[in-house]
């Protein structure tokens, strides 16, 4: 298993401690990455996934390192995406391979906050993004849940 620590500071400020731990590990072939998400291990699932140059990451909430949320919505969309981003390193890809985002935010009437966050990170990427209203996310406090798909070259 490999451990990587990985501080943003383009972040700080947005929760009281901004930095994400990030393991991997082997898994049936493929590289897999986990954020210790009390999720991860109760529903059998993985942070990221890379197989072969795909890497997939699963639908990640802008949930703090302290386990608490922002009450605003960008912030939880800008940890959300952090989250995403280390998980991509550490898996050995970058953040400008990414070519397809979705969102699923609990209240689309607040498109343009999650809008400026995702355009903050990917508006000279450019990458295919769906963004959805759905009725909740798997905490009540989470406004955002971010997926990505990258192809590493």
């Amino acid at each position: 298993m490999h451990m990587a620590r990985v501080r943003f500071p383009c972040y700080v400020g947005i929760m009281p401690d901004n930095s994400i731990n990030i393991t991997t590990e082997n898994r049936a072939g493929r590289l897999t990455a986990s954020s210790g998400s009390k999720w991860e291990p109760l529903m059998g699932y993985s942070r990221a996934v890379r197989s072969g140059n795909w890497i997939a990451v699963t639908g990640t909430v802008g949930v703090g390192a302290d386990g608490k949320y922002s009450p605003d919505l960008a912030e939880q969309a800008r940890r959300s995406l952090a989250i995403i981003q280390a998980a991509i390193e550490a898996l050995g890809g970058k953040l400008d391979q990414v070519i397809r985002t979705r969102m699923y935010v609990t209240d689309v009437s607040k498109w343009e906050q999650v809008a400026k966050v995702h355009g903050e990170l990917f508006a000279m990427i450019r990458p295919a993004t769906t963004i959805v209203q759905v009725p909740q996310l798997i905490d009540k406090e989470a406004q955002i849940e971010i997926e990505a798909d990258a192809i590493v070259s």
